[in-house]
């Protein structure tokens, strides 16, 4: 294995420089054979390929067809105008490797070069996922990182960053086993996605990670540039402007030995610079890196996406002349980058533009421009983010940790059968000492001590297992739920800010209407009222959406407080009247019956209070809400005629009957739950209540609190237009 990591990590000028000294053909024809291995497709590739086939005329060693056939891509390439028949002969070529079974990750990786020059993302993405699917059979390790390098990039050029994370997680760990340099590579693009994707803290992780490795030293070229221009770009997202400008500046000076390389990663070095001069102000030291940039951008004609990242030079001009108020230039640069996105499919880019241009009109005055592109924004992210389904935390990484955490379960289970083993053994000697126990009684007691201290130590195992599962759970748990708080908070402000616009402007009407003596005529004014109307239910339901997201994360962060000595009668008898006067606010009119019956010998328990008494106050609410129906509903069936008075009454009673265990019920007189709505009662998101009245996530939380949270258990007992009665029991 160590020498397989060495073969792939070999420094490739120091081998370029040993060739010409090998002395026998053998010799020389190993050394061409690992050049290639390392860079089968820069401009080097061709001679060395020449002289391998003459090598390999006198020696035939090795399978000449797969290297003639990448020689023969590559002079496709070299011509320029043959791109799909050099992507056809270097695909063929793959396939020979494979036939012969010679790994060939790098060739893997840089022919994504070639799908992109002829901008064939679908056919780019079927074949790699056919590759790996091929190289999983077959166990081949160099391979397989290589499908999922350009897995990675191909989802970080759509921005689905949830899936580039995935595969360059996957890269990382099958790197490990054959290559540093992948390895470390890895690290970097995973941390600069998680840059992208705006999670700083998990951005930093991995480019400090990367960073620490003793093998970064030796990291040079498009690689090291690639590192340090995320790091402008992370700290220029945090405002650390200094830092932002000595990293790129750090992208600048890297060390290159082809030309085209050079130019092209200072073009991005450039372009990244300026970006920070801009946003520190500083238009005139932007200028002269703009024009540099631009002079190389005319001269190779670079790709919007490359191997240091998106070349953003149009974008970087419009907000030099944003910031030089040159607004016809500003707009130009703008459109022509959304314009460059949109042809090379970089979806990565295009709702950022989107988002540029929408803000751009809008500053402009040109509130249809505005509005057109909005509109662009919100479709294309809404659209993405239901495909993608996103989470903050890549899937792949979870269950990487959930791995970790598997491996201290395992231990744990391990010491479980030594604790297990150790009673059995304590069993045997106490039974020993019995039948001497006149003769060694002191060992007796204190083997029976021990056997104590062992079934002790066997119950706190178990529950550490438990809690360590229920709290890694529950951390997943709430970093999903926070992703789709976050992801769903974007669009419901949007919503709601167009809301309140619109609404705005149909009251500005109105005004300019009666300014100028004009009224509209009786269908305008129709019209005009319905679309207040409409615009105010939207409002309202964003309202509501957002208060759903807030239950959602509560719901994440039941369960992670701490417990303390609580007086759970204070406690209940705090949240009835909570629950109580809150509806009181709602329905001056509304009168209910409280009964209290507390047991005096309850005493102070260990609970999380605030997690408890949102599930009493929760509880008790939905008694008083079910008398409320009960009364409005007798009311309409007797009105006009005579009949019994119906009293709501609610009653909420604690009681400790073992010593072991803590009683509460919340029992009211109300309308009851069908039998076949029982079983679904503590599932999320499912309610009873009229639409807008309630998000269903109440006793699902309650549920969760009481059960995963304090170990007990929650359960109801109904019957249809009688009443209702929860009963909560709490390990004392």
């Amino acid at each position: 294995m160590l020498a397989q990591r060495y073969y792939w990590d070999a420094n490739y000028d120091s081998l370029a420089l040993v060739l010409p000294q090998q002395r026998t053909d053998t010799a020389r024809l190993r050394t061409v054979l690992h050049l290639l291995d390392l860079h089968p497709t820069n401009p080097q590739a061709l001679p060395l390929l020449d002289q391998l086939l003459a090598l390999n005329r006198r020696l035939q060693t090795v399978d000449a067809a797969p290297y003639r056939r990448l020689r023969a891509g590559l002079l496709l390439r070299q011509r320029g105008t043959a791109d799909a028949a050099a992507l056809d002969t270097m695909k063929a070529a793959v396939a020979d490797f494979d036939r012969v079974g010679r790994p060939i990750p790098w060739l893997l990786m840089d022919l994504v070069v070639f799908y992109n020059r002829l901008n064939q993302m679908a056919a780019r993405k079927q074949y790699y996922e056919e590759k790996l699917a091929y190289y999983q059979l077959r166990r081949a390790t160099e391979n397989i990182a290589a499908c999922y390098v350009s897995q990675a990039a191909y989802y970080r050029r759509m921005g689905d960053y949830n899936r580039a994370i995935n595969q360059s997680l996957r890269a990382v760990d099958t790197a490990e086993q054959f290559s540093r340099t992948v390895y470390i590579n890895e690290l970097l693009v995973t941390g600069a996605v998680y840059a992208d994707w705006g999670n700083i803290g998990k951005a930093v992780q991995y480019l400090d990670q990367a960073r620490a490795l003793p093998e970064f030293r030796r990291v040079q070229g498009t690689n090291r540039v690639f590192t340090f221009l995320a790091l402008s770009d992370l700290y220029q997202q945090q405002q650390q402007y200094p830092a932002a400008l000595r990293s790129a500046d750090s992208a600048l000076v890297a060390r290159f030995n082809d030309g085209y390389e050079r130019r092209m990663n200072e073009a991005c070095a450039l372009v990244r610079k300026a970006a920070v001069l801009l946003q520190m102000q500083a238009p005139a030291k932007a200028l002269p890196l703009l024009r540099r940039a631009q002079q190389l951008d005319d001269s190779l004609v670079l790709p919007m996406s490359a191997k240091p990242g998106e070349f953003e030079l149009d974008a970087t001009w419009a907000q030099y002349y944003e910031a030089r108020q040159d607004y016809a230039r500003a707009e130009q640069h703008w459109l022509l980058a959304y314009q460059k996105a949109t042809v090379a499919h970089l979806d990565k880019l295009r709702p950022k533009y989107l988002k540029q241009l929408a803000a751009f009109y809008d500053a402009r005055g040109k509130p249809a421009l505005a509005q057109r592109y909005a509109k662009a924004y919100m479709a294309h992210t809404d659209t993405f983010n239901t495909a993608q389904r996103t989470f903050h935390v890549a899937q792949y990484e979870s269950e990487r940790i959930e791995q970790s955490h598997m491996a201290q379960i395992n231990d744990l289970r391990e010491a479980q059968a030594v604790q297990a083993v150790r009673l059995r053994l304590g069993r045997r000697l106490l039974l020993g000492a019995v039948l001497a126990v006149m003769l060694i009684s002191g060992l007796g007691v204190f083997i029976y001590r021990q056997l104590q201290v062992n079934r002790r130590t066997l119950v706190q195992l178990r529950q550490t297992q438990g809690q360590l599962v229920q709290a890694e759970k529950m951390a997943f748990l709430g970093e999903l739920t926070a992703g789709i708080a976050h992801e769903l908070q974007n669009p419901l402000n949007f919503m709601k800010n167009f809301a309140e616009v619109s609404t705005d402007l149909v009251d500005d009407m109105h005004g300019n209407e009666r300014t100028l003596g004009k009224g509209a005529d009786g269908l305008e004014a129709e019209i005009l009222a319905g679309l207040k109307q409409n615009l105010q239910q939207i409002s309202q339901h964003g309202q509501r959406a957002s208060s759903i997201i807030k239950d959602m994360l509560a719901h994440s962060r039941a369960g992670t407080g701490r417990r303390q000595p609580t007086d759970l009668n204070a406690l209940a008898d705090e949240s009835l009247m909570l629950a109580y006067e809150g509806l009181q606010a709602q329905d001056k009119d509304f009168c209910a019956t409280l009964n209290k019956e507390f047991d005096s010998r309850l005493g102070t328990i260990s609970v999380v209070t605030q997690d408890l008494g949102r599930v009493l106050l929760n509880l008790c609410t939905n008694a008083l809400y079910a008398v409320r129906q009960r009364q409005l509903e007798a009311a309409l069936v007797a009105a006009g005629v005579p009949g019994p008075d119906y009293q709501p009454t609610v009653t909420v009673s604690t009681r400790r009957p073992r010593g072991k265990s803590v009683e509460i019920r919340i029992r009211d007189n109300g309308t009851g739950i069908p039998e076949q709505v029982q079983a679904r009662i503590f599932q999320p998101f499912f309610t009873t209540k009229p639409e807008g009245e309630g998000t269903g996530l109440g006793l699902s939380l309650s549920y969760d609190i009481v059960t995963k949270g304090h170990g007990g258990t929650l359960t109801v007992a109904s019957r249809e237009g009688e009443g209702t009665e929860f009963l909560i029991i709490l390990p004392a």
